[in-house]
């Protein structure tokens, strides 16, 4: 008799499992995040210094629709070797223009008062050049410290890259520190005369490149680098074009900018769900992109969504 009531009462627990799981299938469904237009990678072209070189490199990069960011230090415009200030605004037309410190010190170490001063003074005559409001920056040197962080996320300042390279393509936990994946040719060039080393540094940046490229989860690239390094021994004008053309006009991929991405993600993490995951608020102004069970889904910008 006991055997019967224990049979019985196992029947009974499965039973109500598996009505439980069968009335709660969103407990199973994974909601994935794709870039914006679908795409399962993105790549961010990040400059600094804002030398003269930059011409030449932003010209190249619009040969190839491609866009960058560019990080600038408004106090050495107008001096020899860098931009003019009346030439920003058009120059970097369809491009990010972002904050590199006014005078490019290493801000690890300052005062908090010229921390606050060498960005805000940045900030704010950059977006007087442009016209457009600016919210990230690149340390200057890839220096940091904690003082640095705590003090940039006060002045306005969204995202904040590094020097500090990856080599994956992950997309940063925390914005303020950003690391990229890989400096332009990775450490190929950083002595001179090196060609054994130039070689070995090529090869292993564009075998990154080429994973990235065949990579079949969400993936992001973050190139960084200076127009100026363009300049020394060997062809590294005709190296950068190579990898422009290597990563351009790839239906895969969405070309995009630090600050952008930044907003999109926000967008994604911003998304409201319904209880059983099939109903979905997007309370930005962006079109967001998800997957769900292998299918891909667009959440239209101020709107409820249902799947």
């Amino acid at each position: 008799m006991k055997n019967i009531i224990v049979f019985i009462f196992f029947l009974s627990t499965t039973s109500i499992v598996a009505q439980s799981n069968s009335a709660n299938p969103s407990s199973s469904i994974r909601i994935e995040m794709l870039f914006p237009e679908g795409k399962s990678k993105a790549i961010i072209l990040s400059f600094d210094d804002g030398t003269i070189s930059d011409r030449r490199l932003v010209q190249l990069m619009n040969d190839y629709a491609l866009k960058g960011t560019f990080h600038l230090n408004s106090n050495k415009l107008n001096t020899k070797g860098y931009l003019t200030k009346e030439e920003i605004k058009s120059l970097f037309s369809g491009h990010e223009v972002s904050v590199h410190s006014a005078n490019h010190p290493g801000l690890s170490g300052l005062s908090k008062i010229d921390i606050v001063n060498e960005v805000i003074e940045d900030r704010k005559e950059l977006e007087r050049l442009t016209g457009s409001k600016i919210r990230g920056m690149a340390y200057p040197f890839g220096s940091y410290d904690d003082l640095v962080v705590e003090t940039i996320s006060g002045l306005g300042i969204e995202y904040a890259r590094t020097v500090a390279d990856t080599y994956n393509f992950s997309i940063p936990k925390n914005f303020l520190v950003w690391h990229p994946s890989i400096h332009q040719f990775g450490k190929a060039f950083f002595k001179p005369n090196d060609t054994e080393n130039d070689k070995k540094e090529l090869i292993s940046f564009y075998n990154l490149v080429s994973d990235f490229l065949k990579a079949d989860t969400l993936a992001m690239l973050n190139v960084w680098g200076h127009s100026w390094e363009n300049n020394g021994e060997g062809n590294r004008w005709v190296e950068m074009e190579n990898f422009f053309k290597l990563v351009s006009k790839n239906k895969d991929v969405y070309y995009t900018t630090h600050i952008y991405l930044v907003d999109y993600i926000n967008a994604y993490k911003n998304l409201k769900f319904s209880v059983d995951k099939t109903m979905i608020k997007n309370h930005s102004a962006i079109d967001v992109y998800i997957k769900v069970e292998n299918t891909s889904y667009k959440i239209p910008a101020g709107s409820v969504f249902k799947i």
